[in-house]
C-alpha cells in the first residue's frame, strides 16, 4: 500500500519539484495534499488523514513547528516529518519534541529520503546520523542546562553571546552575523532574561567562566 503525503512548503517551485519527485516513485508513495501555510498543513491534515506530513519549517500563518504540535495534538498517529532547510539544533531539538517522526534537510539525496520514509511507516525515526548525532548532541547541553536551571539559548543567541564576550559593539555583532542593530538589542534582552543576568558585561563573564561559549581565541 503507497504512503500517504501531505507536502507543506510555502516555496511553490521547490513543492512542485518534490511532488513531481515523487510521482516517480511509482505506487510506492502518494501525494494526497499540499499546503502552502502552517495554518491550511493543519487544516489538510484533519481532512485528507495522511500517514506522513512533509513538513517545511519556515512557513506564514503558523510555522511548521507550531503546525507540527497542532498536528501531532489532533491526530497523534500522523507521522510529521521535517522537511527544512533549517540546520539550527535548537529547531530540531524542537521538533523532536513536540513529536516529529524525523528531520530532515532538503539537501538530501532523493534514494534516501524514500528510504527514510519507509522506516517511518515502521516506526523508525527519519533522520540521517549527522543530525541524529546532534540530536544527541543538543538533549545533552539541554540536560545541562536544566540542571543549572537556565532557558535555553538559541544558536544566534549563542553567536551574539559569543561576540559580547570577545568585546564586540552591537553595531560589530550586527555586521558580523547580518543582522540589524534592533535584532541585537532584542536577542542581548533575551539573553540576559534567560541567564538571569543584570547586563552585558555579567553576560561576557558567564560566557567564558560558564564553558556556555568556547573557543574564544
Amino acid at each position: 500500500m503507497a504512503i500517504r503525503v501531505l507536502v507543506a512548503d510555502d516555496h511553490k517551485l521547490f513543492r512542485q519539484g518534490l511532488i513531481s519527485l515523487i510521482k516517480t516513485r511509482g505506487d510506492e508513495v502518494e501525494v494526497v495534499g499540499e499546503a502552502a501555510t502552517g495554518r491550511e498543513s493543519v487544516r489538510l491534515a484533519r481532512k485528507l488523514r495522511p500517514d506522513v506530513v512533509l513538513m517545511d519549517i519556515f512557513m506564514p500563518e503558523g510555522d511548521g513547528l507550531q503546525a507540527t504540535k497542532e498536528i501531532k495534538e489532533l491526530f497523534p498517529d500522523i507521522a510529521v516529518v521535517m522537511l527544512t532547510s533549517s540546520e539550527e539544533s535548537e529547531h530540531l531539538y524542537k521538533a523532536v519534541r513536540l513529536g516529529a517522526s524525523g528531520y530532515l534537510l532538503k539537501s538530501l539525496d532523493a534514494d534516501e529520503l524514500f528510504n527514510l520514509l519507509n522506516g517511518v511507516m515502521r516506526g523508525e525515526a527519519a533522520m540521517t546520523r549527522a543530525m541524529a548525532a546532534r540530536l544527541l548532541k543538543s538533549v545533552a547541553k539541554q540536560s545541562n542546562i536544566a540542571e543549572r536551571g537556565e532557558e535555553v539559548l538559541s544558536d544566534r543567541e549563542i553567536d551574539v553571546l559569543r561576540l559580547v564576550a570577545k568585546g564586540a559593539s552591537n553595531t560589530q555583532i550586527a555586521d558580523e552575523l547580518c543582522i540589524s542593530i534592533n535584532t541585537v538589542k532584542s536577542h542581548l534582552k533575551n539573553i540576559l532574561s534567560k541567564l538571569h543576568l543584570n547586563n552585558r558585561a555579567q553576560a561576557a563573564a558567564y560566557a567564558v567562566h560558564s564553558g556556555l561559549v568556547s573557543n574564544l581565541g
